[in-house]
């Protein structure tokens, strides 16, 4: 028996043909704007500001740059006027007697910087930089070790190092303190994500 098709019959068919067409394109679009949105609304949350001090400091304390914006992310938002409610100061949270640390071993008693000078970018860049080179070097450049010294202290990290509970060659396999367990993991997270959006 003979089908004869309409023309009734033959719109149908094509309305559905041009619905299996047009629903895949749409969905394409609606997808990439999703994602498009994702992508702008997680570069805005890791910017890149202070790029020059950034830049400049990271280079030449032979650091990753995007860890130290990971830092910054981490420690103040960016904002250079953040002050916890321990007293650290600035975009990278420059504790008081770090602060002291820091001065005396770039020998800059003298040279009229003082604690108040960590609201300014430059500065406090500078100075968190130089903090980040020397855990980096006493700890083998691990991002976990140096992460958690710049939170908990180095003596803290060396203590745990020394623990076959938390220490195994020289890399922490656990960290006791659940808050600088905590401070590393938004580290590790805010530094993958600058390496992702911006390497």
């Amino acid at each position: 028996m003979k089908v004869i098709y309409t023309k009734r019959r033959r719109k149908k068919k094509s309305k559905k043909l041009l619905l299996l067409i047009i629903i895949p394109v749409i969905a394409a679009i609606v997808a990439g704007g999703v994602l498009y949105g994702l992508d702008k609304y997680i570069r805005a949350a890791h910017p890149m500001e202070y790029a020059e001090y950034v830049e400049h400091y990271s280079g030449k304390y032979g650091l990753d740059k995007y860890m130290v914006y990971a830092f910054i992310k981490t420690e103040s938002g960016f904002d250079p006027m953040s002050e916890s409610n321990l007293g650290a100061r600035g975009l990278m949270q420059i504790m008081p007697d770090t602060f002291e640390w820091i001065r005396y071993r770039l020998d800059e008693e003298d040279s009229g910087i003082e604690f108040d000078s960590m609201y300014n970018e430059q500065d406090n860049i500078r100075y968190g930089c130089y903090l980040l080179s020397y855990l980096e070097d006493e700890f083998g450049g691990g991002l976990t070790e140096t992460a958690a010294a710049y939170h908990a202290g180095p003596g803290s990290v060396g203590s745990w190092l020394e623990n076959p509970d938390y220490g195994v060659n020289g890399r922490l396999a656990a960290i006791p303190n659940p808050d600088t367990a905590h401070y590393v993991d938004k580290i590790t997270d805010a530094y993958e994500t600058y390496c992702r959006l911006y390497k």
